[in-house]
């Protein structure tokens, strides 16, 4: 009688795990597609910008082209800084499948820099441009500019504070399945960053040279 009740009681406990387990995933599940759903939203955000930007970019309102504004060298180190966050951020999760928690940190450090250092020439560009008497009100072509390459500069700030977050929470949860999953979501978040920049980046100051 009690070997029945063992096995009845085993049986029961194996169905509450196979239960937790797919609930789990289906939760997994949710939030990677949650997250695909936000990434289209912001395609579609930036596709307007960038159509806004190319219906507007020769209303100057008789004020300086990009070509006399923009300074392509240091445009470009502003794009490798975030190319060299990109790689890192790859090793970061290289790093993460293999376990390896403190080097995860290490490199997301790395990556932090990196960004933090792209958002400061960012920040400086716009200062330049607004003390030499082109800012977004001057004309539409620049209000376009700012509002393209601003919203990409604010999408990095949050991506950065997100870097903060996922920081502390290796240091204070090392890799659980949660962590891996938001690091996931982050790393796709960041190199989404990348190619929209690397857009910006020939659309708005390439093509002004070339």
């Amino acid at each position: 009688m009690s070997q029945v009740l063992t096995v009845s009681h085993g049986h029961g406990g194996s169905h509450a795990h196979d239960h937790g387990h797919d609930h789990s995933h289906d939760s997994s599940t949710t939030l990677t597609l949650g997250f695909w759903l936000y990434l289209m939203s912001d395609c579609l955000i930036f596709a307007t910008l960038f159509a806004t930007f190319g219906v507007l970019v020769n209303n100057t309102a008789g004020g300086p082209s990009g070509q006399q504004l923009f300074e392509l060298p240091f445009v470009l180190g502003e794009t490798m800084l975030l190319l060299f966050s990109s790689f890192t951020f790859g090793v970061a999760m290289l790093n993460l499948y293999a376990g390896r928690t403190q080097r995860t940190i290490v490199w997301l450090v790395i990556t932090f820099l990196f960004g933090a250092g792209f958002i400061a020439m960012e920040i400086h560009e716009f200062a330049e441009l607004i003390h030499r008497g082109a800012g977004p009100n001057v004309s539409a072509s620049l209000s376009a500019y700012f509002a393209l390459v601003g919203t990409h500069g604010l999408h990095v700030s949050v991506g950065l504070l997100w870097l903060v977050v996922m920081i502390h929470q290796l240091k204070t949860f090392g890799l659980d399945a949660v962590t891996r999953r938001r690091m996931a979501c982050l790393s796709l978040f960041w190199h989404f960053l990348d190619l929209i920049w690397i857009c910006v980046f020939t659309f708005v100051y390439l093509r002004e040279f070339v």
